[in-house]
C-alpha cells in the first residue's frame, strides 16, 4: 500500500509538471511569423511574395560577381506556405520565380532578349530558422531556365539547369529580404552563342504575406 502511494504521488507530480509545461510549448513562435519576431504564425496555404528593389536588377552573369550577362529590371519571388512548424525548424513552401525586362551586355554575338522562362515551377523550398533558404528541383523536374535570345544570326534558344539541382538564398529580418548570390546554372543545350555558365543574383524585399504584412524568420 505504501509503494502504491509513492507511485501515485510520482505520477501525479509528473502529470502536473506536463500540464504546466504544455502552455510554454504552445507559445513557441512558428518559423515564419508576421509583423514581428515571435509574432503571429504565417498561415499554411498563405502566399508570401516580394519583388526586387526599384532601381536594382536580377542578374544572370557570365562569372561570379561579373558585370557581363543578362540583367533584368523586373523580377519577383512568391511561395505558398505548405508547412510552418514551431521554431527552431524549417518551413516548407512551393516557390516560383519570374523575370522580365531583360537585356544582355558583354556576350559576343548576342544583341538582346526575346523572353526568359523559368521551367518546372513551383519548386520545393525550405526556410530554416537560421535564415537559409533552399530551393530544390527533382530529376524529372529540375530547376531550369530557357533563354530566347536575339543574336546576329537570329533567335537562339539557351537552356540552363541549376548546378546540383539546388539554389540557396539568405533571409534577413533587418529588411525582410531574401537574397540569392551567384547561384550557378550550367548550359544544358544551345549553340555556341549561349554561355557555358550563368550566375544568378537577386535581392527580393520586402517579403510580405497576402495581407501585406512583413515576414520574419524565427
Amino acid at each position: 500500500m505504501h509503494k502504491f502511494r509513492i507511485t501515485a504521488a510520482v505520477l501525479s507530480g509528473a502529470t502536473t509538471a506536463l500540464l504546466f509545461a504544455a502552455p510554454a510549448m504552445a507559445d513557441d513562435p512558428a518559423v515564419l511569423t508576421t509583423d514581428s519576431l515571435a509574432g503571429p504564425a504565417v498561415a499554411v496555404g498563405d502566399t508570401i511574395s516580394a519583388g526586387i528593389v526599384g532601381g536594382s536588377q536580377a542578374v544572370f552573369a557570365t562569372a561570379p560577381g561579373g558585370a557581363n550577362g543578362m540583367k533584368c529590371t523586373t523580377s519577383s519571388f512568391s511561395a505558398v506556405v505548405n508547412d510552418n512548424p514551431a521554431a527552431p525548424g524549417a518551413a516548407a513552401l512551393g516557390s516560383t520565380l519570374a523575370v522580365s525586362g531583360c537585356t544582355v551586355t558583354g556576350v559576343p554575338g548576342v544583341t538582346g532578349v526575346n523572353s526568359v522562362t523559368i521551367n518546372n515551377q513551383p519548386y520545393a523550398t525550405t526556410v530554416a530558422s537560421d535564415g537559409t533558404v533552399t530551393v530544390t528541383g527533382t530529376d524529372a523536374a529540375p530547376i531550369s531556365a530557357t533563354l530566347n535570345l536575339k543574336s546576329l544570326l537570329g533567335s537562339v534558344i539557351c537552356n540552363f539547369v541549376a548546378t546540383g539541382n539546388t539554389i540557396t538564398a539568405v533571409a534577413d529580418n533587418t529588411d525582410n529580404s531574401i537574397t540569392f548570390t551567384d547561384q550557378q546554372f550550367t548550359k544544358s543545350s544551345g549553340p555556341a552563342a549561349c554561355v557555358a555558365n550563368g550566375y544568378f543574383t537577386a535581392k527580393y524585399t520586402p517579403v510580405v504575406n497576402s495581407a501585406s504584412s512583413p515576414i520574419f524568420v524565427n
